[in-house]
């Protein structure tokens, strides 16, 4: 791995009261946790990270970066895959047993083809032995939080997909259910043992509710929620 001439530029370095560096969470969009036991490849991975302007949060082992206060921003994991302690391997068992969301990528100067299976079947988006380019580390950087930033969207969505489902009351969810099914007012009315009049009333709370636009915006949102609780 190559090394920058110029200095880090992280997004918004503030400094610490033993001058160490360190950031702002919750002024950083984008953030790469650098985990790994040799401090002159974390120094040298902050220092071309921060070249092109990425924001770096550095840990010496995987129990350090566990302990701290992981922040919910967009961003990856650059690890090493051997370290004392918690290797590579496990602190990606760790991380998805805990649910914290961040694509990894694995470093290593003794890594073999087994071992980057399982850590790519695991969920990895790369895998690089040492040596490697800078720029190869750059683009599974850039290519990682892309990743990210269109996960943690769809995760949104679906957050407010549920919220808004949630506030519907249990006869507005029977509606929402038979209208995305494709029956029409009285057909719902018959089936429920009530008169059209009130179904229209259901129909048009239902759509208030779910932001729906049109029907077949809300069989969309159906299908959604349809797909999540088979997740669940």
């Amino acid at each position: 791995m190559g090394y920058s001439q110029r200095g880090p530029r992280c997004d918004f370095p503030l400094y610490a009261a033993n001058g160490q560096r360190k950031l702002d969470f919750n002024k950083v969009n984008h953030l790469v946790f650098v985990i790994d036991d040799d401090p002159s490849m974390r120094a040298a991975i902050e220092r071309l990270a921060g070249a092109v302007g990425l924001s770096v949060a550095t840990y010496s082992s995987g129990e350090e970066f566990l302990a701290s206060s992981i922040p919910d921003v967009s961003g990856c994991v650059v690890t090493d895959v051997r370290m004392p302690g918690l290797s590579g391997l496990e602190l990606q068992k760790e991380m998805s047993a805990r649910e914290i969301i961040f694509p990894i990528i694995f470093i290593t100067g003794h890594g073999d083809i087994a071992m980057s299976v399982q850590a790519m079947k695991a969920g990895a988006t790369e895998f690089l032995t040492k040596p490697f380019r800078d720029q190869d580390l750059l683009d599974a950087i850039r290519e990682a939080i892309a990743q990210n930033d269109a996960a943690r969207s769809k995760r949104a969505e679906i957050s407010r997909l549920q919220e808004q489902f949630d506030s519907l009351t249990p006869r507005e969810k029977e509606v929402m259910t038979l209208v995305v099914a494709g029956q029409l007012n009285k057909q719902i009315a018959l089936k429920l043992g009530t008169v059209e009049k009130t179904i229209k009333v259901h129909r048009s709370q239902v759509m208030h509710k779910m932001r729906a636009n049109s029907l077949a915006e809300l069989v969309r949102m159906s299908e959604k929620l349809v797909r999540l609780s088979h997740k669940c």
